[in-house]
């Protein structure tokens, strides 16, 4: 029986190997061009030699364009000027639109005006942008949201010295996009740079721009030397030249999103949905890649067991919680009391790694003996709220939850590495704890000051001295702070990793704040768990009328069951308004009448609104007068943007994060002021009892 095991299990494993070897042929263009180790000739650039076809010369320099699709990292203009180095003017001259445009509609085509030159010493062509880095980015992930307009190895030759992996904050990389001059002899006045999308071909893009396929096939194959292979060269994240008599035209962009910064607020203009270009061979890729290796690698640990189970004559496990014993099939103890856990995706310093590769990640395991001794027994006086507690071990301040092994193996550990242990918006994930029953533990960093929530709506999981002797408001500048460091958890999860990460729980409830008041967002790698998360007694004991929870869902999650990093933005959104009016997400019935009503609903209303006053007795009354109403408005207008019911039309996590850079560097230094808490942001306690009663 066992010998015919292992001969079926011995045929899966090939066949799954020849799918592997197929799925990798069908990519293997895009990242070999794309990857910082490829050897082909073709990664550096387009040829530029001193001669052209039939001896005719070739111009050293030239006016000319490439195409820029825009996607989640470069969907706006203060976006493509900030890190790209772009002028916002010509960018807008060139496609017909204003300068003052703020949100672009995504995965639409962008005309970008270059200068492309012939490099003296390399003989390539290239057009230079000059990019500031995000921290943790790569030279990959770079050439891979430029779609094929340049490749990590170009990259990598204009800025030698540089580490490729894990670039830090605010670098200024040189970018080389890839482009040509035409010939003396072509008959072309100027040559597109275009990435090739799915879908593709040169008959279609001869109709669409005009030319002919002949003349698409001559230009790319003499820019190539010789080397191009229209049969074979189609490929996604690669480049075409496309030969031309004049300016392309794309035609309009769908109607862009205008500013709306000032007050007296108008509703944000409707724009008519639009599909988003799923880039599906990129995502098939990875899921079949990922599917081909994991499978593959189930059948091979299921032939070793097999095999060790026939020698030592082993019958199924004795005794013991069955579920536990499951679980602990992908552990093994070190003898430093560390838990490997196998992972599909992993990064070192930020470096974006390929993900259909397993990685080790380290979590530490603790014992229940520990546990009870860190909270003396889960004494009432460690206790913080709900099923947390707080513990100190070994001069460490932890905080301690209760939760079900089930809960624990929902939990996508492969997410937990150096990357995300070092991230300052995240709050880490220490350990956990398995016992025999069903009760188990998940062991976290402490966060001394709670959670947002428990500032904005008076909740009690702070229990100092200080607190419990006033009633203490954030200040504006403690709340944008918050605000943009929750950002930059939600841009690294969503531009950064590789693939992008959806939080799917983002909510007040979920970041807390440490002792100098920096914000982390928590339950990371739990987004499996988030459809169980319901449980929030706080939340019941409070607003009977509704949970909460349901006031931070999008629509489209809530009606369809959607999953993307728009939902994260749309709660985010529902988190920004809670920080400027100190309400909760839906509110109940109040005693003149008044129904439900969801924040993500109230501001529209607020900031279609003439009356400027009414934003002004919305606001948080904890701040007083202490805050900038400009800011207020430009903050409100960004949270009216994030809850828009069009999933398009959210901001991106990047251009967040822009946003609230400038208002916080606006805020400083308008201020100047010091924002420690104990200097500016406590009341009495008795006249903070009025404003938690009415928010009851």
């Amino acid at each position: 029986m066992a010998a015919a095991l292992l001969t079926k299990l011995h045929l899966i494993v090939s066949l799954l190997f020849i799918s592997l070897l197929v799925f990798a042929a069908l990519g293997h263009k895009s990242q070999n061009l794309l990857s910082c180790e490829t050897t082909s000739p073709d990664a550096s650039g387009y040829h530029c030699t001193s001669a052209g076809t039939n001896g005719s010369s070739l111009q050293n320099q030239c006016r000319t364009f490439v195409i820029l699709r825009t996607n989640s990292y470069y969907s706006s203009l203060f976006n493509l000027s900030a890190y790209l180095g772009i002028n916002r003017f010509v960018i807008a001259e060139a496609n017909g639109f204003s300068a003052d445009t703020e949100f672009l509609p995504k995965d639409e085509p962008l005309l970008i005006p270059i200068d492309c030159k012939c490099s003296s010493n390399g003989g390539l062509f290239h057009a230079e942008l000059t990019k500031t880095t995000i921290k943790g980015e790569s030279f990959y992930g770079v050439a891979e949201a430029l779609e094929g307009l340049t490749t990590c190895k170009a990259i990598r030759e204009k800025n030698r010295g540089v580490s490729p992996w894990g670039l830090a904050d605010k670098l200024q990389l040189l970018i080389p996009l890839r482009c040509a001059c035409p010939s003396s002899s072509s008959q072309s006045r100027l040559l597109l740079s275009y990435p090739v999308s799915e879908g593709d071909s040169i008959s279609d893009l001869a109709i669409k721009f005009n030319t002919t396929k002949e003349a698409i096939i001559s230009e790319n194959n003499r820019s190539l030397g010789g080397t191009f292979r229209p049969e074979s060269s189609l490929t996604p994240l690669t480049s075409l030249l496309i030969p031309l008599n004049g300016k392309p035209i794309l035609g309009p962009l769908k109607k862009p999103r205008e500013p709306n910064l000032h007050f007296p607020a108008t509703s944000i203009p409707a724009i008519s949905p639009h599909k988003k270009k799923a880039k599906m061979h990129k995502i098939g890729l990875y899921v079949a890649l990922s599917g081909v290796i994991i499978g593959a690698s189930i059948a091979i640990a299921a032939a070793f067991l097999l095999i060790q189970l026939k020698k030592k004559k082993q019958s199924s496990p004795k005794g013991g919680d069955v579920e536990l014993q499951q679980l602990s099939l992908s552990v093994r103890t070190t003898s430093d009391k560390k838990v490997s856990f196998e992972g599909s995706q992993d990064t070192l310093d930020g470096q974006i790694i390929d993900t259909t590769t397993p990685h080790k990640v380290l979590v530490e395991t603790f014992s229940i003996e520990e546990l009870r001794r860190a909270t003396e027994d889960f004494s009432s006086s460690s206790h913080i709220e709900g099923s947390v507690y707080h513990g100190r071990l070994s001069g460490k301040n932890l905080a301690i939850k209760r939760t079900q092994l089930d809960t624990i193996s929902r939990i996508e550990f492969g997410l937990f590495h150096d990357a995300i242990h070092h991230h300052p918006n995240i709050m880490r994930l220490l350990g956990t704890c398995l016992t025999e029953g069903q009760e188990s533990f998940l062991v976290f960093e402490y966060a001394k000051n709670g959670s947002l929530k428990d500032w904005l709506h008076g909740g009690l999981a702070i229990k100092n001295q200080f607190i419990a002797s006033c009633y203490c408001f954030l200040t504006w500048s403690q709340r944008l702070r918050i605000c943009l460091d929750v950002a930059m958890a939600l841009q690294y999860m969503h531009h950064i990793m590789n693939p992008s990460y959806v939080h799917r729980n983002v909510k007040s409830r979920n970041i807390f704040l440490d002792e100098e008041f920096n914000a982390k967002i928590g339950n990371f790698g739990m987004a499996k768990c988030a459809e169980n998360d319901t449980d929030d007694h706080q939340v019941c004991s409070t607003s009977p009328a509704a949970s909460w929870s349901l006031g931070y869902m999008a629509p489209e999650y809530i009606h369809q069951g959607v999953i993307s990093p728009s939902i994260d933005i749309f709660a985010y959104g529902v988190v920004l308004l809670e920080v400027l009016c100190g309400q909760t997400p839906i509110s109940r019935p109040s005693e003149k009448g008044e129904g439900n009503f969801w924040l993500s609903e109230k501001i529209k209303s607020i900031l279609q609104s003439d009356n400027a006053d009414e934003l002004r007795e919305w606001m948080d009354s904890g701040l007083g007068e202490n805050y900038s109403f400009d800011a207020a408005v430009t903050l409100a207008n960004l949270a009216r943007a994030c809850v828009d019911e069009d999933p398009c039309l959210r901001p991106s996590a990047g251009e967040i994060v822009e946003k609230l850079s400038r208002l916080v560097e606006e805020s400083l230094s308008q201020e100047g002021e010091n924002i420690l808490i104990s200097e500016s942001s406590c009341k009495p306690l008795v006249k903070a009892a009025a404003k938690t009663n009415s928010n009851m």
